[in-house]
């Protein structure tokens, strides 16, 4: 619709706490938020998680526009944007209440929404924007229209950028340059006999009938160059993929770098192993992970202090530490330099709420699980990294452990949807498995 009539939207917590400048992103549409939302964002203002930080930011947001009006007309939020405003819910509408009877937080924003469409009398569509299925189809169920919040979804996951391509039929004498000292041929050579998009950084197998070679597109020479594998820290790329995603993860010039693939194609093996081997170009290796529950519910109901309570999530990256250090001999240099740098703390394995507020100065920053991050929590990572900084994010977009998220909603596919092409930034989607045939064949079948 125009902005002779706009819509209003009713927003549920969820939303607000996966993005805490929402209310920025409605155009010249009018906003509701019920106290109960405010409410029940005052239960989740305390604490250090990101999800902590975005109640504090949103409350910030509000009370910067906060007047005797929100609770009334509304209050403006800009020039050609439309107006936010304070719903106090006293109990739930008779139609509500008749359904569900459990007077919860839940409930109450139905109410809001269903007496605000019915206030409205159908001249202005109100819509439920919440992250939850479940209300949604309450919502549905009373004839409320409700969405999910969709400005940072990614549109089609199926086409998502991959960081690599295969070029097939290859010309004979180019794919020999490559062969050969300097192991580079211009960019111009070869792109206008490609039918692949060619962008910064982008790796690229190209073969023929008598030979094949691994390139990358350097944009800053403006030339293929020949990828070779190489070992980083005793682990060896196995595949393709595997040796392209350590040549991003050990070029300096590439400050980003997401990998992403299912379980067992090595994505955190490899980013720990590379972190290792180009730990001289860095002040400190930080190695963190979301700790997801921390981030709907207490995690007091577990037993043990902090350190055991989160210590199962933070277990696989150990995991990866232990596979790393015996590929050597125990009396070996490299063995013994792994403890070394966990005891000098120039190794960090942590939850990701205990990174924030560190320098990020030249820190090889290793983000792991990074699906179940939202595109907000990217964001604040990423402009967190200082000078010298490199930033690696792994996950597997499918397996996403957080209520509220899924393959195109979190910061993940957010990410290498907008990054795609920026020199600063190399991804590589990793495809093979290379734990076990069992594990391949069990990640490919179940």
């Amino acid at each position: 619709m125009g902005k002779a009539n706009p819509k209003t939207f009713v927003l549920d917590t969820n939303v607000i706490l996966h993005d805490p400048t929402c209310i920025n992103h409605f155009q010249e549409n009018n906003i509701i938020i019920p106290l109960a939302v405010i409410e029940e964002l005052d239960h989740f203002k305390r604490g250090n998680q990101v999800i902590n930080l975005n109640a504090r930011e949103f409350a910030r947001t509000l009370d910067s526009i906060t007047g005797n009006d929100i609770f009334n007309g509304g209050v403006s939020l800009g020039r050609g944007k439309g107006k936010a405003r304070i719903v106090i819910t006293r109990g739930l509408a008779k139609e509500i209440d008749d359904v569900f009877r459990e007077d919860n937080t839940d409930h109450r924003v139905l109410s809001v929404a269903f007496e605000a469409n019915k206030n409205n009398k159908g001249k202005v569509r109100t819509i439920l924007i919440t992250k939850d299925v479940n209300l949604r189809m309450k919502a549905k169920a009373l004839g409320i229209p409700a969405e999910d919040y969709t400005t940072d979804r990614v549109t089609n996951v199926e086409e998502l950028y991959s960081g690599k391509a295969t070029v097939e039929d290859f010309d004979d004498d180019i794919l020999q340059k490559l062969y050969q000292p300097p192991f580079e041929v211009p960019s111009k050579q070869i792109i206008r006999k490609m039918k692949s998009e060619a962008v910064p950084n982008k790796y690229f197998i190209m073969r023929n009938s008598n030979r094949s070679v691994l390139a990358c597109l350097d944009q800053e020479t403006e030339k293929f160059k020949r990828i070779d594998k190489e070992v980083v820290y005793g682990i060896k790329p196995r595949n393709a993929e595997q040796t392209f995603a350590v040549n991003a993860l050990t070029n300096v010039n590439i400050p980003l770098v997401s990998l992403t693939g299912k379980a067992g194609t090595g994505k955190t093996l490899l980013a720990l192993a590379a972190a290792l081997q180009v730990r001289k170009n860095y002040r400190q290796i930080y190695v963190a992970r979301p700790v997801v529950p921390l981030s709907n519910k207490d995690i007091g109901y577990l037993p043990g202090d902090v350190e055991s309570k989160l210590a199962p999530y933070m277990q696989p990256l150990w995991d990866n530490l232990k596979v790393i250090q015996d590929q050597f001999q125990e009396t070996d240099k490299n063995y013994q330099l792994v403890n070394t740098l966990l005891k000098d703390e120039k190794l960090m394995i942590e939850p990701l709420s205990y990174i924030r507020g560190r320098s990020l100065q030249r820190i090889y920053f290793i983000v792991d699980e990074a699906q179940n991050l939202t595109p907000h929590e990217i964001k604040t990572i990423i402009t967190r990294a200082g000078e010298g900084a490199k930033v690696v994010l792994t996950g597997d977009i499918y397996q996403i452990d957080h209520p509220y998220l899924d393959s195109q909603s979190n910061g993940l596919s957010y990410l290498i949807e907008h990054f795609k092409g920026q020199k600063l930034y190399s991804h590589v989607n990793l495809e093979k498995g290379e734990r076990s045939e069992l594990a391949e064949l069990a990640s490919n079948l179940l």
